[in-house]
Order: C-alpha cells, then sequence, then structure tokens
C-alpha cells in the first residue's frame, strides 16, 4: 500500500511535461548510481566501514536528525526544481554534505533500510555487520540503479521511497509537527531580490496600507507582488512568505527548508497546504 508522502509526490510527478520527467528521471537516476557507489566502496574498506560505524554510534539523536534532515532538504530540492518559479540564486545543500557527512547519512539510511526488511540480520555482532550489509548490498544494486536497462519513470520509485522514509524517519525523531514555524528568509535571497520602479501609481504596499508613488523604486518578490523596500525588508528578517499570498521564499533554516520544498510538492500535486501538514 502506497504511503500519504509517496502520492503527495507521484501526484506532483503526474503534472510534469514529458521531457520534464525524463530530465528529473535522467538526475535522479545519476545521483542514485552515484550514492549507490558510495555506499559499495563504503562497504568494501574494513576500515572505512568501521569508522563511520563508530562515528554513528558516538552521534547523538539530534545530530543523527540534521544528518538525515540535510539528506532529504538535498533531495527535495532535485524533485521540486520543476515546480517552482525560477529563484534568484540556485539552492546547492551538496555543497555542505562533504565526503565523511555523506557516508555516515548513506550508512545510517542504509541501516535502517536493512533492519526494516530483515531485523534478524542485524542481531549479529557488530563485526559481522559489514558482511552482511555487504550481501544485502549486492542483492539490491541491481533494482535500485537500475542497470537492467529500463530507464524510465520507473527510476525515480527508488528515490521517492527513499524520501519518504527519510521525512518519516525526521518526524519520528521530533523534529516537525503539524505547527508551522515562521523563518526567516535567506539573506543572499533577500539580497538578490529584484528593485522595480512603479509605473502607472495606484499600487498599494499590503503591509503599511499606502500607495507607492510612481517612480519609485520599491521590492519584486518572485510572485511578482511589490513592497516598499523599507516595510518588506523587516518583514522578511522574521518570516520568509509573501504578505499578499503565502509564497515562501528560501530560508536558510534546514527545516524551515524541509517545509517549503514539501509545500511545493503538495501544491503541485492540487492539495491544500492546509490538507497535509508535515
Amino acid at each position: 500500500m502506497m504511503m500519504e508522502e509517496e502520492t503527495t509526490i507521484m501526484a506532483a510527478i503526474s503534472t510534469l511535461r514529458p521531457s520534464q520527467l525524463s530530465d528529473l528521471s535522467y538526475s535522479v537516476f545519476s545521483l542514485a548510481f552515484h550514492h549507490r557507489r558510495r555506499l559499495c566502496h563504503l562497504l568494501s574498506s574494513p576500515c572505512l566501514f568501521f569508522l563511520t560505524l563508530h562515528r554513528l554510534h558516538t552521534l547523538s539523536l539530534p545530530q543523527k536528525t540534521l544528518l538525515i534532515s540535510r539528506h532529504l532538504l538535498f533531495s527535495l530540492h532535485h524533485l521540486t526544481r520543476h515546480f517552482q518559479p525560477p529563484l534568484s540564486r540556485l539552492p546547492n545543500p551538496s555543497n555542505a554534505i562533504h565526503h565523511r557527512d555523506l557516508d555516515a547519512i548513506l550508512l545510517l539510511l542504509f541501516l535502517c533500510e536493512a533492519y526494516h526488511d530483515n531485523p534478524e540480520a542485524l542481531e549479529r555482532p557488530h563485526a559481522e555487520w559489514r558482511e552482511v550489509l555487504t550481501s544485502i548490498c549486492s542483492n539490491t544494486t541491481l533494482k535500485i540503479t537500475g542497470i537492467t536497462g529500463i530507464f524510465d519513470g520507473a527510476a525515480l520509485i527508488p528515490y521517492i521511497e527513499m524520501v519518504t522514509r527519510c521525512k518519516r524517519l525526521v518526524a519520528i525523531m521530533g523534529w516537525g509537527g503539524k505547527e508551522r514555524k515562521e523563518v526567516a528568509a535567506s539573506p543572499a535571497e533577500v539580497v538578490a531580490l529584484l528593485s522595480v520602479e512603479v509605473r502607472g501609481g495606484g499600487v498599494e504596499c499590503v503591509i503599511c496600507k499606502e500607495e507607492m508613488r510612481e517612480g519609485r523604486e520599491v521590492c519584486k518578490l518572485p510572485c511578482q507582488h511589490l513592497f516598499h523596500w523599507v516595510c518588506i525588508l523587516p518583514w522578511l528578517k522574521k518570516r520568509n512568505t509573501c504578505p499578499s499570498c503565502r509564497f515562501q521564499l528560501p530560508s536558510d533554516d534546514i527545516f524551515g527548508e524541509i517545509q517549503r520544498l514539501w509545500g511545493v510538492l503538495v501544491k503541485a500535486g492540487g492539495k491544500s497546504l492546509d490538507d497535509e501538514r508535515l
């Protein structure tokens, strides 16, 4: 039975044009292949494997949650790039995920996957885990990387399942509830906002309720709404939403960004943001 999160993602993807679906499938296929190669390298090196496993054992629950959240955010950026207006800067969360962190994330997710499929496999001593996980990885690599030669939208299924697992793990670990907290817009995104000249007059700034004088330079958000600079800047220091339509600008808060990008998928799939909470 398909989970609610998977249904949301599939509903959004079903709205893509064939060329967009092909582009998304190829990028996801390439990324999944890279991650699978990284995981295989990790499992093939006893030293690297046990160093990474030791690191996972020393991480606190909030630290593990942060790792998974960063990976989830990176994955959502890939899934949502066809559904949101072009941003003035290109988010690139991969720059913040170094090899050491990526190894920890991939091993943690693979341990969760292995435990879900076969709990008894991890009841062995830790010294035998690498051999057990290597066997599981060998049995699933062909299916996950799509080496079978079938390259179409089906390549997205394992990726969607991974995103769903990450989202649920983050929720279980205590990040995210029904309350959507306010987060500030990213300073880099605010600096890059357009300044345009008011033409024709009669346009009201909904923050101060005053008319914008013709010829005055004002701020234009990606949703096309205009505001006085002196009004919108204090607003965006506290929240990343448009005062008129609730369009969300990117945030430097990891969980705030997860909320924003999940909202993009929900909206693209035809749901109301009030119908679904992260």
